[in-house]
């Protein structure tokens, strides 16, 4: 059943709502740093083993995927990682707001939000697994592969600046608002919370997530940056300026790529000398 019992929650107006929302989540994380502690830690180790399973596989744009089970393994801990620390408020507010102690609700809620990121994975390796199939050889870079990365960033920026992405985004940047009208009890519940979440994260951040396989999706450093972009886009209060100036980094970077690939910081050109084994690699370690 929707809502919260006035048992179960303190009411909407003890935790205030408008811009002060993301103070009030901020609030929770001092309240509940032991659990914010714990999620980083995960995160931390996340990127630990992302930056292992991960090591000389970059090779640029088009970097083999391998089998659908290996990448989603590496996907739902490369999901930890980038996410955790910019989700970790709206943890922390949920459970404050259930009043219960003890790490199994918020861990079920994270385990929920990383469930719908693993589907949005297997999507994302289906498509591209598709276009591979269907264009082959067109695809690649000295084809229509370098328009292609520059248009998927373009589209990815132009994104940033739709109705669409402003209503997940206030999704995401408003955690109470969305606790009390999502909410569910139980376990169940904590499942439930966490997955519709991460439905209006996907949405918020799937451009974003695009560009990456656009920039490189083995690359840790490109890894890095996106997950950067969302966490700023999540949390800083100017919320309409910090997408447009993501928009305008994108931008950049799809002119970047078109015009100096080779002089682009941490970027590998397919088939140039920096990446030119890194597929083999993978196909080696699977």
């Amino acid at each position: 059943m929707g809502g919260l019992s006035a048992a179960e929650s303190p009411s909407l107006a003890e935790f205030g709502g408008g811009s002060g929302q993301l103070i009030r989540a901020f609030s929770a994380v001092r309240a509940r740093l032991g659990l914010v502690i714990v999620l980083f830690a995960l995160a931390g180790l996340a990127w630990w083993f992302t930056a292992d399973r991960m090591a000389g596989m970059d090779a640029g744009p088009g970097t083999d995927l391998g089998t659908l089970g290996w990448f989603l393994g590496v996907w739902v801990v490369m999901m930890a990682a980038m996410m955790f620390p910019s989700v970790a408020p709206t943890v922390a507010l949920y459970s404050q707001m259930t009043r219960q102690r003890g790490l199994s609700r918020p861990l079920l809620f994270s385990g929920g939000y990383l469930l719908v990121w693993g589907a949005a994975g297997v999507v994302a390796y289906g498509l591209f697994d598709l276009g591979n199939n269907l264009l082959g050889g067109d695809l690649a870079w000295d084809a229509a592969g370098q328009w292609l990365v520059g248009g998927i960033l373009l589209v990815a920026a132009i994104y940033e600046l739709t109705p669409l992405k402003e209503v997940c985004l206030a999704k995401c940047r408003s955690p109470l608002g969305f606790l009390f009208g999502a909410w569910r009890e139980g376990a169940g519940g904590a499942i439930q919370m966490g997955a519709k979440h991460a439905a209006w994260c996907v949405g918020c951040c799937w451009a974003l997530m695009a560009a990456l396989f656009a920039l490189g999706v083995m690359s840790l450093a490109w890894m890095a940056f996106v997950a950067a972009l969302i966490a700023l886009e999540k949390t800083l209060p100017w919320g309409r300026a910090v997408t447009l100036g993501t928009a305008a980094v994108l931008v950049l970077l799809a002119v970047a790529v078109l015009a100096v690939p080779d002089s682009l910081p941490g970027f590998v050109v397919p088939g140039g000398g920096d990446g030119g084994g890194s597929a083999m690699s993978m196909g080696a370690m699977r």
